[in-house]
C-alpha cells in the first residue's frame, strides 16, 4: 500500500536559496530576484555539487539509478558507471484515479502511488542487475510534465495531482492565452492553478507550494524544494530566453502564484542527497542515505538525453501515453500558435516540442474492440496497404492539445461496406492517424525554421513495433533508427545522475558516452510515401472540418 506523505515528509525547506546545509553547492548559476524579464540576477547556491556530510561508500558506489515516473507507470534503470551501460531494469504499472461522473476531461493521480511505483521498479531493477543498494552513488528523476502538485505549509498534499492530460482547465487556458498574447495549452500547469483558484478556493488558500511531479519526488528524496528550468518551462509562465519566471505572467494567474513556485535551478549538479528518513522510510532501504540526487527534469528533457539528442538538427519521436516530437536547438523557438512548446532542455539548450495527448492508447483500442492480441493484430495489419484503402482514424479519443482541440473526439472516416469486418483496417488506421498528428509537429517545426531532419530516432513503448516505425519512415519521408534502450527517459535520468557525479554538464556527458542505437533501419518506401502523403492531406482537412472552432 502507498505510504502516507504525513509519515515520511522531511522538514520543509521553503527556499533553496536560503539553505545553509552541507549539501548546498556554490557557483555562478543565476536566478532573477523578481522573476521579471530583464531583472538583475543573483548567484544560486545549488549551481554546483558539493559533497554531503553523510556520503555513500565511494568504493562500493559503482552505479547510478534513473527513474521515470510516468502516467501509466514507473520505470527504473541501474546504470553501470564503469561500462556506461544499463545493468538492470524494472517497472511498476498504476492507473489514474476513478473519473467522477460528469467530468470527462478529469485526469488525476495520487502522488503516493508514484512512491510505491518507485519502490517496486527500483527493487526489480536492483534484482535484475544483481546490484546491492549500497552500490547506488547517485539518483536522477524524470517524471511526466505539467502536473500540478499542491502542498500546504507543512509539506503535505493539499489534493491529488492534476496531470498533463487533464483538460478541465481548457477555458482557463483560453483566457490566459488572451492575456499572454500567445496560445497556451490546457495541459500546462498555469491553467490548472487558475482552475483550482476558481473551482477549489479552499484548496488554493491552503496551498503554499506548487510543484511539478519530478520536483515533488526530489523533495521526498532530499527535503529540498526547488524547480529545474527545463521542466519549469512547461508551466507556461517562464521566459525561456531569460530562464526565469515572468512576474507579470504569474500575476495574470494570481498575485500569489509566483510566491508558491520554488526557486529555479540550472540543469547541472545536484539538488541534494537522499535523506536517512527517506532511505529508511518510503524507499525501504533500496537507496542508501547520502546518495546524491541530480536536479532531474521532465520526461521529455530526460528522454532527449537518453536518446542522445543533444546537438542541433537531431529529432526524436516518442511513442508513449502521449506522442511527442522534439529536437535540440541552441536557440529558443517561439510559436505563437502554441503547437510547438518552447521548452528548455536538460543541458542548458532548448527543446522545441510538440505533444499530442493520444498515442499508444489509441492504437490499443482496436485490440479491445476485436479481442485480438497485439502480435496477431500486427500480422493481420501487414496485409493492409499503406493508406488503409482510404480509411482514416482521427485519434482524438481524449480531446487534444496539439492541435488545441480539447473537446474533439475520435472518428473513423472513409469507411466502405464490410471494411470494419477486417480488424486490421481499424488497427492500421489508428497507427497512421497517430503518426499523422506527429507529422504535423515536424511540419510546424520546419515552418518555424528548424532544419528538416534526414533521420529520426524513435523511443517509447510504441517504438518496439516494426510496423509503426515503418509507418513513421513512410509518412515523414526519412530513415528511422531506434536506440538500444527504448526507455530513454529513465536512461536519461541515470545519465544525468552519472554526469552530476563527474561534475560535468549532462550534454557533455552524453556526447562523450552516446547511447547505443540498434543496427536495424527503416527507410521510406516510395509507394507508401505517396499513399500517406495523400492520406495526411485528407486527415488534416477532415479534422479541421469537424473540430476547428
Amino acid at each position: 500500500m502507498p505510504v502516507s506523505i504525513a509519515h515520511v515528509a522531511p522538514p520543509l525547506m521553503v527556499a533553496v536559496s536560503s539553505l545553509a546545509s552541507p549539501v548546498s553547492g556554490v557557483g555562478n548559476a543565476c536566478v532573477a530576484t523578481s522573476g521579471t524579464s530583464g531583472t538583475r540576477r543573483r548567484a544560486h547556491p545549488l549551481r554546483r555539487r558539493r559533497r554531503a556530510a553523510v556520503v555513500v561508500d565511494a568504493a562500493a558506489a559503482t552505479h547510478a539509478l534513473g527513474v521515470d515516473v510516468g502516467t501509466q507507470g514507473t520505470k527504473a534503470i541501474i546504470y553501470d558507471l564503469s561500462s556506461k551501460t544499463v545493468a538492470g531494469k524494472g517497472s511498476c504499472a498504476y492507473g489514474l484515479l476513478p473519473q467522477p461522473e460528469g467530468r470527462p476531461h478529469f485526469a488525476e493521480q495520487d502522488p503516493d502511488d508514484w512512491l510505491e511505483g518507485i519502490r517496486v521498479a527500483v527493487k526489480q531493477a536492483l534484482d535484475d542487475a544483481r546490484c546491492d543498494p549500497s552500490a547506488i552513488a547517485s539518483v536522477g528523476v524524470s517524471a511526466q510534465q505539467h502536473g500540478m502538485v499542491a502542498l500546504d505549509a507543512n509539506g503535505d498534499l493539499v489534493r491529488p495531482a492534476k496531470l498533463w492530460c487533464d483538460v478541465e482547465s481548457s477555458s482557463e487556458a483560453k483566457e490566459l492565452a488572451g492575456r499572454f498574447g500567445w496560445d497556451i495549452q490546457a495541459g500546462f500547469t498555469a491553467s490548472k492553478v487558475l482552475w483550482m483558484i476558481r473551482n477549489e478556493p479552499n484548496n488554493w488558500s491552503r496551498t503554499k507550494h506548487v510543484l511539478l511531479p519530478h520536483d515533488w519526488i526530489n523533495y521526498k528524496l532530499t527535503g529540498v524544494l526547488a524547480m529545474e528550468r527545463g521542466d519549469a518551462s512547461g508551466i507556461g509562465v517562464m521566459d525561456v530566453n531569460t530562464r526565469e519566471f515572468n512576474e507579470n505572467l504569474c500575476n495574470f494567474v494570481d498575485p500569489r502564484f509566483r510566491s508558491t513556485l520554488p526557486d529555479l535551478v540550472p540543469p547541472e549538479g545536484t539538488i541534494g542527497v537522499v535523506t536517512a528518513e527517506a532511505s529508511r522510510g518510503w524507499l525501504a532501504g533500496l537507496v542508501p542515505p547520502g546518495a546524491e540526487v541530480s536536479v532531474g527534469s521532465g520526461d521529455n528533457m530526460m528522454s532527449a538525453l537518453g536518446a542522445g539528442c543533444v546537438s542541433d538538427g537531431e529529432l526524436v519521436v516518442s511513442l508513449g501515453t502521449s506522442g511527442t516530437v522534439f529536437g535540440y536547438s541552441s536557440t529558443a523557438v517561439m510559436d505563437k500558435t502554441g503547437a510547438v512548446a518552447p521548452f528548455c532542455d536538460a543541458t542548458g539548450g532548448d527543446l522545441p516540442l510538440l505533444c499530442t495527448m493520444n498515442c499508444t492508447k489509441v492504437v490499443e483500442e482496436p485490440l479491445r474492440w476485436y479481442g485480438i492480441d497485439h502480435d496477431e493484430m500486427v500480422k493481420l495489419a501487414e496485409s493492409v496497404p499503406p493508406g488503409c484503402d482510404g480509411v482514416r482514424f482521427l485519434p482524438y479519443l481524449t480531446g487534444e492539445r496539439s492541435p488545441n482541440w480539447p473537446d474533439a473526439t475520435g472518428a473513423l472516416v472513409g469507411l466502405r461496406p464490410g471494411m470494419l469486418a477486417n480488424p486490421a483496417v481499424a488497427y492500421r488506421a489508428a497507427v497512421e492517424g497517430v503518426t499523422y498528428t506527429l507529422l504535423a509537429g515536424v511540419k510546424r517545426m520546419s515552418e518555424l525554421g528548424l532544419p528538416s531532419p534526414d533521420a529520426v530516432k524513435v523511443v517509447g513503448g510504441g517504438s518496439k513495433s516494426p510496423l509503426w516505425r515503418q509507418t513513421i519512415a513512410d509518412a515523414f519521408g526519412v530513415s528511422v533508427r531506434r536506440p538500444v534502450e527504448g526507455e530513454s527517459a529513465a536512461l536519461g535520468a541515470a545519465m544525468q545522475a552519472a554526469a552530476a557525479l563527474e561534475n560535468v554538464n549532462a550534454g557533455t556527458y552524453v556526447k562523450a558516452h552516446p547511447p547505443a542505437v540498434l543496427d536495424e533501419v527503416e527507410t521510406p518506401d516510395a509507394d507508401a510515401v505517396d499513399a500517406l502523403r495523400e492520406g495526411y492531406a485528407l486527415f488534416v482537412e477532415e479534422g479541421r472540418a469537424l473540430f476547428e472552432k
